[in-house]
């Protein structure tokens, strides 16, 4: 029963209790019975008076509590002139002013935080109590598009307050990082992935640099003079009168082919070092194609290898260098016929809408666990590989700000995939 029926029924119970005690002393004592009657007239306008004081300050209490339940912070009462009902009130709009206060610093503060979320070159993924995405921003979409996997059989397995780092298809380094907050009482998993792929690229470009000069210095000091000694003996015809020197005469002309296949060797690596920037002009993608294909068609053709050039008919320009590009694509390539071996197909399709190149081969394919050192410096999967020739076609792209990868998608479909 509410407070207000209870007050009603007592005041109705006593009041009744006056009037039928006042009617026992009516015949007897009139005029007590008359000022009995007026004192009741009395305290029942005295008790509905006091009655609306009283469940006055209940009733701002309940409207109150409806708007804080509704959150309508906005909904404040006026004075009622009466001391204690304005004391309540006084508490009240002040209690509200506050909350408003606080629900928009933290409407601000969300969505502050929102907005960096989700324009963060970061890639955020908010986990919920059970291990499911509730919130994932752009660029973890991004990364998550092209990296299907990783999220299962990378992210998932870590630890939590543990990072590493990840690197896909060869190119694209991320470092991850995976923590923990609670947020009402129920455990979220907070996951970072941080694109380093430049950071990585510039500090292996220091160390491999370092290391190419070091080495071309040393080797330049040491076949040259060796290459002099020899020739001044060569020149030297007294020296090889006899027949009996003949043999000999041979392994130092074979020393000296030797000293100059090392210089070469070297001055692959120093072209790596000292790729220089990009001399951009308009040049005709579809005739740099042909010339290409035109230049490797006899090693392809030694392997039963055939070309099929998927090209637009009209010329479709691009803005860059000339000779780095034709680099770019002859090492690609020549990549593609060593795959291959014998008896295959490579495939060149230029999509001008797409803004997209596309090398196909029909080799071996590229294993999983040589996918994530594909463009690394001086890793290679060949006998003889220098390692060299994948880093520098991913530095002449990189110079000219062009996007690529290297994928398999089966055994005999592995694609480079360049967009301009």
């Amino acid at each position: 029963m509410k407070l207000k029926i209870k007050y009603i029924l007592f005041i109705v119970i006593l009041h009744v209790i006056c009037l039928v005690m006042s009617y026992f002393v009516f015949e007897t004592h009139k005029l007590i019975f008359l000022l009995a009657e007026v004192f009741i007239l009395v305290s029942v306008v005295i008790s509905i008076s006091l009655y609306q004081q009283l469940i006055s300050p209940l009733t701002y209490l309940k409207q109150g509590i409806s708007a804080i339940k509704d959150r309508d912070f906005n909904v404040k009462f006026l004075s009622t002139g009466k001391k204690d009902v304005d004391e309540l009130v006084d508490v009240y709009n002040r209690m509200i002013d506050e909350l408003r206060t606080e629900r928009t610093k933290q409407e601000e503060q969300h969505f502050f935080l929102e907005k960096l979320i989700q324009t963060s070159p970061t890639g955020i993924i908010i986990l919920d109590f059970d291990k499911q995405v509730k919130q994932i921003n752009p660029k973890a979409t991004e990364i998550l598009i092209s990296n299907p996997d990783v999220l299962n059989q990378q992210i998932h397995p870590m630890p939590t307050g543990t990072s590493k780092m990840l690197r896909t298809d060869g190119l694209h380094t991320y470092k991850i990082q995976k923590s923990r907050f609670i947020d009402r009482g129920f455990e979220r998993i907070f996951i970072m992935m941080e694109e380093v792929t430049a950071e990585i690229f510039a500090a292996e470009k220091g160390v491999y640099s370092k290391v190419i000069r070091m080495m071309a210095h040393e080797v330049n000091n040491t076949v040259g003079p060796v290459n002099s000694i020899i020739n001044t003996a060569l020149a030297h015809k007294k020296l090889w009168q006899n027949d009996s020197e003949t043999m000999l005469k041979n392994a130092m002309k074979i020393a000296i082919d030797r000293n100059q296949n090392l210089n070469v060797f070297m001055r692959n690596f120093a072209d790596l070092v000292k790729l220089p920037k990009a001399n951009r002009k308009n040049i005709d993608l579809n005739e740099l194609i042909k010339s290409v294909s035109d230049l490797m068609h006899f090693p392809a053709i030694e392997r039963s290898i055939q070309f099929n050039l998927e090209l637009p008919t009209s010329t479709y320009f691009i803005s860059a260098d000339a000779e780095q590009m034709e680099q770019a694509l002859i090492n690609i390539i020549k990549n593609s016929i060593e795959a291959i071996e014998q008896h295959g197909l490579i495939t060149i399709k230029l999509n001008p809408n797409r803004r997209e190149l596309l090398i196909t081969d029909s080799g071996r394919g590229i294993s999983e666990e040589n996918a994530e050192q594909l463009f690394s410096p001086f890793f290679s999967t060949k006998k003889d590989g220098q390692g060299i020739g994948l880093t520098l076609v991913r530095e002449i792209l990189l110079n000219h700000g062009f996007e690529f990868s290297l994928k398999s998608y089966s055994t005999n479909q592995t694609v480079f995939t360049i967009l301009f």
